[in-house]
């Protein structure tokens, strides 16, 4: 349920990229869906969940809103009012955002290895038919409201890939040891389907009238 409530990931974007989608589609319904997690994922969360375990509703609100939405406010500060302070650190603040990120699940992982251990089978179950659906519906789901098939690639993998990262700090703060291990699990599990669907797709090329918009101008040039 956690890893289903959060946002997509950033990470998608490059897939979607890679997969010849619409790439504008991807960004707008990551940003979108980041916007909204402050309230949507603590709801979802408290609406699925609550019979089961507590779930602090405005605690989760602050620690989203700290995680990401300060962050990404700060960043589009920066860019704005110091653009050249931006672009000298630009080249590694990706690898830092990626060892950050790594620090967080050692963490998470280290502190739960015995539970790791005797659920991590059934974790890895379901976080692969978590994604496998996610993937499948989503495409679906475009298909049938005649997106186009570019749209429909971004779709499929926007829906399929969450922001793990999240799911991993908000269970560590918020929820019980066991709730970690999805998203743990998930995280790696995303970057095995991710790559796996984006070459899948970068290799049937679409037709022009088809073809996102970056697609589009690349195939005029080439005419």
């Amino acid at each position: 349920m956690l890893l289903g409530s959060v946002p997509g990931g950033t990470s998608s974007n490059v897939m979607v990229y890679l997969a010849k989608g619409d790439l504008p589609l991807s960004i707008s319904m990551t940003s979108l869906s980041t916007l909204v997690a402050p309230i949507a994922t603590p709801a979802i969360l408290y609406l699925l969940a609550s019979q089961w375990m507590p779930v602090e509703f405005w605690a989760m609100f602050t620690m989203i809103v700290q995680v990401i939405i300060i962050p990404v406010a700060l960043g589009l500060l920066l860019r704005r009012f110091l653009p050249l302070i931006v672009e000298k650190t630009v080249t590694v603040m990706p690898l830092v955002s990626v060892l950050a990120i790594l620090a967080i699940i050692t963490g998470a992982v280290s502190s739960n290895a015995e539970t790791l251990a005797t659920a991590g089978f059934i974790s890895f179950v379901a976080v692969m038919l978590h994604n496998g659906a996610g993937l499948a519906l989503g495409y679906t789901a475009a298909y049938l409201a005649r997106l186009t098939p570019s749209q429909r690639r971004a779709v499929s993998i926007e829906i399929g890939m969450q922001n793990t990262g999240l799911g991993v700090t908000l269970a560590t703060a918020h929820l019980s040891p066991l709730s970690v291990i999805p998203s743990v699990i998930g995280t790696a599990w995303h970057n095995i389907t991710g790559p796996i669907m984006a070459t899948y797709w970068a290799k049937r090329p679409l037709k022009e009238g088809d073809a996102p918009p970056q697609q589009s101008a690349d195939i005029n040039v080439s005419k």
